[in-house]
């Protein structure tokens, strides 16, 4: 169901995050992330002198190269618009992720490494979204492996919303051995 429509309103800002996906022909998985913020109208700059509207504030991307563990290998990340001249200094700092894997715990291992004075909060806000499009990315490839045709563990993605409740029907349905409720549910 569409939201409901608006009161009478005017654009002032817009923020686009664009994830994708690929697997390589090498085996590992890129997936990249690209922030762009706008404004509707122009302001003054520091850094800059004048931001036009339409002209990117940010303009910020990202791409973690995985293997099928979710283990970072490289980070490539860029900033190639900001409102202030220091931030692309924070592009080098992105590369303490590579050795980290995207598990549970991730964003709190990530605000360890990169968050703060540490990094570019807007690099840090790209690694939420990358890291459910990996997810959404390397389901065939992982759900085919010998070790996960007979899961043994329960799955990580149980419990993380609504729909995949222990409880619920989805994983009544899916992984019954790991279902909790009291009764079939349909």
């Amino acid at each position: 169901m569409p939201l409901q429509p608006p009161a009478p309103r005017s654009s002032l800002h817009k923020r686009s995050i664009q994830c994708d996906g690929y697997q390589r022909d090498d085996g590992l998985w890129d997936i990249e992330a690209r922030l762009i913020d706008t404004k509707s109208y122009g302001f003054p700059n520091h850094d800059r002198e004048y931001i036009e509207a339409g002209e990117p504030l940010h303009d910020i991307s990202l791409r973690l190269t995985l293997d099928e563990d979710y283990l970072i290998h490289a980070v490539d990340a860029s900033i190639d618009a900001s409102p202030f001249n220091i931030c692309p200094a924070a592009v080098a700092e992105m590369q303490s992720l590579v050795g980290l894997s995207i598990k549970k715990g991730w964003m709190r291992d990530v605000r360890r490494r990169v968050g703060g004075t540490k990094g570019c909060t807007h690099l840090v806000d790209l690694l939420s979204p990358i890291a459910t499009t990996a997810f959404q990315t390397m389901h065939k490839a992982r759900s085919d492996r010998p070790q996960n045709l007979e899961q043994d563990t329960k799955p990580f993605i149980i419990n993380t919303c609504h729909a995949l409740a222990d409880d619920g029907p989805v994983v009544h349905r899916q992984w019954p051995r790991f279902y909790t409720g009291a009764s079939k549910k349909d």
